[in-house]
């Protein structure tokens, strides 16, 4: 199966998870086309001073691959410092959030896969 970029859903979230700010998110599948235990598989573009605000995902892991940009993200209680080409697996009932802390967009790709 392919989805060519111009079929995939694209909507924008206000104040995801009590952050600040409006998040594009660009569903690159939906859970329903994916036959695994899938919730999320998505790209979500955070402009500069945007966040995610934290929230914890039980029975669930979720995956952030950093595409572009750099960003402060905080998991189960630690805060450090994530930029391009990092990957990070949060979840098991850790909370976790992530915010834009520079100058372009801060882009992540995103999968929830649950247990």
């Amino acid at each position: 199966m392919i989805k060519k970029k111009s079929a995939q859903e694209i909507e924008t979230r206000e104040n995801m998870r009590g952050g600040a700010g409006k998040i594009t998110v660009r569903h690159y599948l939906k859970p329903e086309e994916i036959k695994a235990r899938t919730r999320l598989c998505s790209e979500l573009i955070l402009p500069p001073g945007a966040s995610i605000g934290p929230h914890d995902h039980i029975d669930e892991d979720e995956i952030y691959l950093i595409q572009k940009g750099r960003g402060l993200m905080t998991d189960g209680g630690k805060e450090f410092e994530v930029s391009e080409g990092d990957a990070i697996l949060t979840g098991q009932g850790a909370s976790h959030s992530i915010k834009n802390t520079g100058d372009t967009d801060l882009v992540v790709t995103a999968i929830i896969i649950k247990y």
